[in-house]
């Protein structure tokens, strides 16, 4: 079934609206169809430019599970204190709960550790997103790595704050296809959302349209076919590692949706993984990195390209 929700704020300053929404609710809402932006009463796109003061509401319809099942799911877990947990998450671990993925995610995983309260953990009265208790920010189900769960309010809109201001730091490593022709580059490019295929994304050169992307990335070994990379990413957009390097020439190794099937690997999965994540703990304010050791599957591949 589906729920009517709504949140309203004063701009703290001046910009496009759905950056500054997005401190507070989850950027999703603004690729939503039926998403309506209110600014001082009067209907207005996402992209409009609100002044510091402006009075601003924001209107959805979300789709809902109740009483999502609480699972016993082991997590990997990295850190933890009253404020955040951070886990090293596997390949193949959903995130939240959506159309076809009900159960068997990270959130069923958190609700089972946590229980039924932490599904609307916030301290300040309000009504937490009932499929993401805690998500701040995600990976893609075949990608591996870091990643940070606000486990009270106060920690979900701080650290909301900083990945909507793209303050922290991540820092990922992959296999791609291809052999550079430079060392290190940078891909800043526009994505959007496929005409053709609506789970997927694409990168364009019209600035106006889509989401600003910036994908920072440099060669560590390659062959003559393959190549091992670090990569860091200013923003943090669906599949923007995997669209960006595509876009380039150098799909990531793995990648069932942007890449056609690799004969010498042919069963490797993804080959993408969330090596680091810096942040500023949401209570203390102290700066910390945590780090996630390569998985398996990519040591597999590394080997064999480069005996390591």
């Amino acid at each position: 079934m589906t729920r009517d929700r709504s949140y309203s704020f004063d701009a703290p300053s001046g910009g496009r609206v759905d950056r500054l929404a997005g401190q507070f609710i989850p950027r999703s809402v603004f690729s939503r169809d039926d998403t309506v932006v209110i600014v001082n009463g009067r209907p207005v796109k996402k992209s409009h430019r609100t002044g510091a003061g402006d009075h601003v509401e924001v209107r959805w319809t979300e789709e809902v599970f109740e009483s999502l099942a609480a699972e016993d799911i082991p997590l990997n877990v990295l850190y933890e204190d009253e404020s955040i947990l951070v886990i090293d998450k596997p390949a193949g671990l959903v995130v939240h709960p959506g159309a076809g993925n009900w159960s068997g995610t990270l959130v069923n995983a958190l609700i089972h550790r946590y229980g039924e309260a932490f599904s609307t953990c916030t301290d300040d009265g309000s009504e937490a997103d009932i499929l993401r208790p805690g998500i701040v920010h995600r990976l893609d189900k075949d990608t591996s790595g870091v990643m940070v769960i606000a486990k009270t309010g106060q920690a979900h809109r701080a650290l909301a704050v900083q990945f909507a201001a793209h303050s922290n730091e991540k820092v990922y490593v992959a296999v791609v296809k291809g052999r550079f022709t430079r060392a290190e580059g940078t891909v800043d490019a526009n994505i959007v959302r496929n005409p053709d295929s609506r789970k997927t994304f694409m990168t364009t050169d019209d600035r106006s349209r889509g989401r600003n992307a910036v994908t920072h990335y440099r060669v560590i070994r390659q062959t003559d076919s393959y190549a091992f990379v670090r990569v860091r990413i200013e923003t943090g957009r669906t599949h923007q590692i995997r669209v960006h390097m595509k876009s380039i020439g150098h799909p990531v190794l793995g990648d069932v949706i942007y890449s056609r099937p690799d004969t010498r690997f042919p069963d490797c999965g993804l080959c993408l993984h969330a090596m680091s994540l810096t942040v500023d703990h949401p209570v203390t304010g102290e700066r910390l990195t945590f780090r996630s050791r390569l998985p398996e599957r990519m040591r597999v591949v590394l080997k064999e390209l480069f005996a390591l």
